[in-house]
């Protein structure tokens, strides 16, 4: 049985603008988990729920993909890299939604959320009987969102086809802006860039819908298609074409329309000058010189492109990406290194900005990566915990949240709907125990 007080009694530590909002994130691959981990972060209280198998391999592809952590460590020990960025703050409930004692645990666990991420194919809860419709039966004012490669509608053998971040970079048109022009191959983007965006996105509209749930008592689902968060971010790309009838193509490390604005070699490295505007481009001129007064109007930087290109390489050339760096700011004129993750890592602005967070992984122990962005005055954002692994908050999420006593958890384990994977077998150095099992709240 569910007792009638339980559903507001947080297993979180309170903090960030999110605090006391529930999200059940049963998304799998980067964008829609992503979308969980960003609220997760500002302190909503996240429930990953995740199916068997139990132990290696995982139903989430996330947890194994190479590298592993520790190095060197095994499948059967180790969990990926990305799983340790991607999933902390996030609590793991090992749950077989096959199973009508599974459905009816996640609908209880709906019933106390305010928010539900998944990232399945279309029509995939539909057939586990877990609808939409079935989940604002159990919980009216729950928003439901969908990540997915196409949509949930469209072209039939569009929306049930597969997709992944590479898909997405493809079918929205930002791969035909990138790289070298014909005959050169378009060149992807470096990292999941279309996941990451569509999981922003969907974080985004997860609480747009929130806000509107809030006044209405009433949820809703929001479509989040892959394809479409890049599509929508190409500026006038769609304007170009119907207006104009201009399609856009590739100009390998330059752009379309603005000048200067390109990447130039220096002495010791790659450099970035933007200086598109007039005011800009006079200051540029200014670092630069001396230069031929003819050079100044608008006009002759745009039909003189390559001369002034010629002049920008050689000068570049003979500086220091960090001499570039110094003549811009005493100048006014933006310029760059193109920073690798080694000079982001010795950058004293990242280090001032709180950029680099260190936490205690469950598994992978201490560990190093990526801050919290952006910053909050008053109720910022931290990391609280590592990513679990499956199922360690079985106990807490069904006891906790959902009340359940601690023989129904017995029988759920015993009967395979709930599980877990084996627990890690070393306590690397400092591990603080789960924020529930320090007493709570």
């Amino acid at each position: 049985m569910v007792s009638a007080d339980v559903g507001d009694r947080p297993v979180v530590p309170p903090f960030g603008p999110l605090a006391g909002v529930r999200v059940v994130d049963s998304a799998r691959f980067v964008a829609g988990p992503w979308a969980a981990t960003y609220l997760g972060e500002f302190g909503a209280e996240v429930v990953h729920v995740e199916g068997p198998p139990f132990a290696p391999p995982y139903a989430d592809a996330t947890r194994l993909l190479p590298p592993l952590l520790p190095e060197g460590a095994s499948a059967a020990d180790g969990v990926s890299e990305s799983w340790v960025q991607y999933s902390r703050n996030k609590l793991s409930l090992g749950l077989d939604l096959r199973q009508p004692d599974g459905r009816a645990t996640f609908l209880d666990l709906l019933r106390r959320s305010d928010i539900w991420i998944e990232s399945s194919r279309p029509g995939t809860y539909d057939r586990l009987g877990l609808s939409d419709r079935e989940a604002w039966e159990a919980n009216p004012k729950l928003v439901i969102v969908h990540v997915s490669g196409f949509g949930q509608t469209g072209d039939p053998s569009r929306v049930a086809g597969p997709s992944f971040d590479l898909i997405g970079q493809a079918f929205s048109g930002y791969l035909a802006l990138q790289g070298r022009p014909d005959p050169e191959p378009p060149m992807r983007a470096g990292t999941a860039m279309n996941d990451t965006v569509t999981g922003l996105a969907a974080a985004a509209a997860a609480l747009m819908a929130y806000v509107h749930a809030g006044r209405t008592g009433r949820g809703q689902s929001v479509d989040v298609a892959q394809y479409e968060m890049f599509f929508v971010l190409l500026e006038n790309l769609a304007l170009d074409y119907f207006v104009r009838g201009v399609v856009r193509g590739r100009h390998g490390t330059g752009h379309s329309r603005l000048f200067p604005y390109d990447v130039h070699a220096a002495k010791d490295g790659w450099v970035v000058v933007a200086a598109p505007t007039q005011a800009t481009w006079e200051r540029l001129l200014e670092m630069i010189g001396p230069f031929p007064s003819e050079w100044t109007p608008p006009a002759y930087r745009a039909d003189h492109q390559d001369e002034v290109r010629r002049r920008l390489d050689q000068f570049c050339w003979e500086h220091t990406a960090s001499e570039l760096e110094a003549l811009g700011r005493r100048h006014d004129v933006a310029v760059s290194k193109v920073y690798d993750i080694a000079a982001i890592a010795a950058d004293p602005h990242y280090r001032a900005r709180g950029m680099f967070e260190e936490w205690t992984d469950p598994v992978a122990g201490r560990v190093k990566g990526a801050g919290i962005a952006p910053k909050f005055s008053a109720t910022p954002g931290r990391v609280w915990r590592g990513a679990p692994w499956l199922g360690q908050d079985n106990d807490a999420v069904l006891s906790t949240v959902l009340g359940y006593s601690a023989s129904k958890i017995l029988d759920l384990r015993g009967r395979g709907i709930i599980g877990e994977s084996r627990p890690p077998t070393r306590d690397p150095a400092g591990r603080p125990p789960p924020f529930f099992l320090r007493g709570g709240l």
